[in-house]
């Protein structure tokens, strides 16, 4: 299992709630959770086989910022 980790501008439930079904419908995602108290709006992805560039254009192409954090 990998851990991806992206800074976004996910800031409040109800961003993550549009975000929800997005996450949910990609097959490689096990589980993924958004730490909304940091300043980075971390979201935290745990996968197999899942591209970064991936989760990145899925939520820029719903509006948000996304971008992977480095180590």
């Amino acid at each position: 299992m990998d851990i991806l980790v992206f800074g976004t501008n996910v800031a409040d439930l109800k961003a993550v709630s549009k975000v929800k079904p997005l996450l949910t419908a990609m097959p490689a995602i096990e589980d993924w959770n958004f730490d909304l108290d940091d300043c980075d709006h971390v979201l935290r992805i745990v996968s197999n086989d899942l591209c970064p560039r991936k989760v990145e254009s899925t939520l820029q192409t719903a509006g948000f910022d996304c971008y992977e954090l480095g180590d």
